[in-house]
């Protein structure tokens, strides 16, 4: 049975919260997969990607433009109320419904964006920070093939980079972030490859 976009948000959640609780404020500075973002900027994204998904899934209008500042005081326990309004938001019934955005996209399509971007930069922040973070299958499933169908048009868009080559025995999950851009193989240390973003949020 094919699950809903909330219980998918709240998976990835809570597979994400914990990477996010983990990083020390002394790692904010250091580069991420993402060669645009350090870890701070990274997260600034990310909280803007699950504000603005929010209000998506309401079918209001939102701006990716604005870059507030989200990383202040207790932004640990911020992330968690956001990444819950998040899953309550894409839990309202109904809401997979009809068309939401500027790009009167399909509801469960916008809806996956967001379960692709939070998946994904939550592995980009856990491999900036030396966290860990492996998504869920059900998560997996679902963002693989939605991610892969988008990325002809995520690249022309400048959200991906280039596919990134990986080996025939690479994980599922390496050939998702390698269809993003990113090098699977990604450490601080390594700063090639990996620029794209895992969704069409402008990330």
């Amino acid at each position: 049975m094919t699950q809903t976009i909330g219980e998918l948000l709240e998976t990835a959640a809570d597979r994400a919260l914990p990477v996010v609780r983990g990083i020390d404020d002394g790692q904010l500075g250091g580069p991420t997969p993402c060669a645009e973002y350090d870890v701070r900027a990274l997260l600034n994204h990310l909280f803007l990607v699950v504000v603005n998904f929010q209000a998506l899934a309401a079918r209001e209008d939102v701006d990716f433009g604005q870059e507030p500042e989200f990383v202040t005081g207790d932004w640990r326990g911020r992330f968690g109320d956001e990444t819950a309004r998040l899953v309550a938001a894409w839990s309202v019934p109904g809401v997979e419904e009809g068309t939401t955005g500027r790009m009167g996209l399909p509801a469960r399509t916008v809806g996956l964006m967001v379960l692709g971007d939070l998946t994904v930069h939550a592995w980009d922040l856990a491999r900036a920070t030396g966290g860990d973070f492996v998504p869920e299958r059900s998560v997996l499933d679902e963002v693989g093939p939605g991610l892969a169908a988008m990325a002809p048009q995520a690249r022309e868009m400048h959200m991906f980079g280039e596919p990134f080559p990986v080996p025939e025995s690479a994980t599922a999950f390496e050939r998702l972030l390698a269809v993003t851009g990113r090098d699977p193989g990604w450490t601080p240390g390594r700063t090639a490859g990996g620029s794209g973003a895992g969704g069409a949020s402008g990330s």
